[in-house]
């Protein structure tokens, strides 16, 4: 079988899933993986990729341009040698739609994957709908990477639509003591260490985060701590709020330094590390691991807090509540105060922390992983006769 594997988006998880894929697939033969250039990059030297997967540049930029004409004739040429056109994002989704019926009825199978709930002001959800509804119509096959984008595409119009498996990569085991991770951060003994990893985007809840974490500040301090919470010393006299704690946030992105600045501007304990190599280390000596999303599909950072057994605390929002069952505290999206709450608790109650720890580890067993996916796209390019 060849496989045509396209994404247009090298941001997030996307550009990462579509290497894997392609390095799956290429077991069974020939694979073509077209993107920008930073996604294809070094493709061939994917694990299990080989010479079996062959880069090619194709530019898809997140918005309509004149140079589209030219990525579709591109698409059209590429995709007359595969049996399967498998595109990831509903830009490069829609590209691919119109390449592949322009080949008429010898044309390959298109599958598209759905990776995110499209987000902005009534201009851009116009144009995601137009796109949307072409891929819903154009695709043989849509894979959304939560159940309610599957129900969002069946609504569009598409006749065949499941949930897709986007498991978390696998990472090197932690190596490093929680005692030294934690002093390494600048920890005071007994500080409380929460956890966020994400891509500092919009769609990473940074303003909830920031608003969450003036709300514990403001509890530390009406309870005799330090007012931000930093080295408190000594446990609250009721029990209930948090001692000393520090919020660590993993990652880079757009919103780095809006969030970097509203929290020297509001003195809020929140300490910004950028891109570590480290992440299984930081989850497994994190207190509680928190994901503040507005939105997300199957997020890679909540399967890797549930693979290191962490106590994690996150937004219901998205397919979150797909992939944690019930091995997190699960609020609703844009609550700050129940984010807070929520968080509290899990710092201050040993027993709900521990608990929150072991179902951690029995759910990260239950998630698919890369066989899984093989299997489903084996099962999905089969019955469409590829």
């Amino acid at each position: 079988m060849r496989v045509l594997q396209l994404t247009g988006s090298s941001a997030g998880g996307v550009g990462r899933h579509a290497r894997e894929v392609a390095a799956l697939l290429a077991a069974a033969g020939p694979v073509v993986l077209a993107g920008p250039a930073d996604v294809v990059t070094g493709a061939e030297a994917t694990p299990g990729g080989t010479e079996q997967v062959r880069a090619v540049v194709v530019d898809i930029a997140d918005r309509p341009r004149p140079q589209d004409v030219g990525a579709v004739r591109r698409l059209r040429r590429l995709a007359a040698g595969a049996d399967v056109v498998h595109a990831h994002g509903l830009r490069a989704g829609a590209l691919a739609a119109l390449a592949v019926h322009s080949l008429g009825r010898r044309r390959p199978r298109l599958v598209v994957t759905v990776h995110n709930l499209p987000v902005g002001g009534a201009r851009v959800r116009a144009l995601a709908a137009v796109l949307e509804t072409l891929v819903a119509r154009g695709a043989d096959a849509v894979l959304g990477v939560s159940g309610d984008l599957v129900e969002r595409m069946r609504a569009r119009g598409a006749r065949d639509v499941e949930r897709a498996l986007v498991p978390a990569p696998e990472r090197p085991a932690r190596s490093t003591p929680a005692a030294q991770v934690r002093a390494a951060l600048g920890l005071a003994d007994g500080e409380r260490l929460v956890l966020t990893v994400a891509r500092l985007a919009p769609q990473k809840g940074l303003d909830l985060l920031a608003e969450t974490a003036g709300l514990l500040a403001g509890a530390a301090g009406a309870a005799g701590a330090s007012p931000t919470g930093r080295h408190a010393e000594g446990a609250a006299d009721d029990g209930v709020r948090p001692a000393g704690w520090r919020w660590v946030v993993v990652g880079d992105g757009p919103l780095r330094e809006t969030l970097a600045r509203r929290a020297r501007t509001e003195d809020l304990p929140v300490l910004l590390t950028g891109r570590r190599d480290d992440v299984p280390d930081l989850l497994a000596a994190a207190d509680a691991v928190v994901s503040t999303a507005t939105w997300e599909g199957q997020p890679i950072a909540v399967q890797e807090a549930l693979r290191a057994g962490a106590a994690l605390v996150a937004t219901d929002v998205g397919g979150t509540r797909e992939v944690t069952g019930d091995a997190a505290v699960l609020v609703p999206g844009g609550n700050a105060p129940a984010l807070a709450a929520a968080i509290r608790m899990v710092l201050t109650d040993d027993e709900r922390r521990e608990a929150l720890r072991a179902a951690a580890l029995r759910r990260a067993a239950e998630l698919p992983g890369p066989a899984d996916v093989l299997a489903q796209l084996r099962e999905v390019y089969g019955r469409l006769g590829a």
